[in-house]
């Protein structure tokens, strides 16, 4: 017959119009994002060492880093810039850090006027917590007589 196709098709429309609605009023309601959702990007200062895997990893080299050594020879993070504007949002970065310093956040309203103000500094927008000076892995109680007997062990 002709026109099944039509009266199919007006079925399954008037069959929706009468189930529960999904949309979100936007502003007023924020979506619930899952866990491994990917928006912008977090750094912990006081976890990076500044050792610029993360900028060698980047296809496209947008992320720049300021290092200086201090009085143990150690580099020290002085600044973290992201040109954001042409980032992939690969996850390269995240991925390679070893301290897992570089982490993706929930910021998923990245829209600016202004090109100048997509880009990132995460060194300045950091905001130090009581928490960094604490170490993640706990040392093991080992006693002084301990130590010089593994040390001279190993000689």
């Amino acid at each position: 017959m002709f026109g099944k196709g039509i009266f199919k098709g007006l079925k399954i429309t008037i069959g929706h119009l009468f189930e529960k609605k999904v949309t979100q009023q936007y502003p007023e309601e924020r979506p619930v994002l899952p866990a491994r959702f990917k928006g912008s990007f977090d750094l912990n200062v006081a976890k990076c060492i500044a050792c610029g895997l993360c900028s060698n990893a980047c296809p496209n080299h947008v992320i720049k880093i300021e290092s200086v050594k201090d009085e143990n020879n150690k580099k020290k993070l002085t600044g973290y810039k992201m040109l954001a504007e042409q980032c992939l949002y690969c996850g390269f970065c995240v991925e390679v850090c070893p301290t897992k310093a570089l982490q993706w956040n929930h910021d998923y309203e990245r829209a600016k006027f202004f090109r100048d103000e997509v880009n990132l500094d995460l060194y300045a927008k950091y905001t130090p917590s009581p928490d960094d000076d604490k170490k993640d892995i706990p040392e093991k109680n080992v006693k002084p007589e301990e130590k010089q007997d593994e040390s001279a062990k190993a000689s």
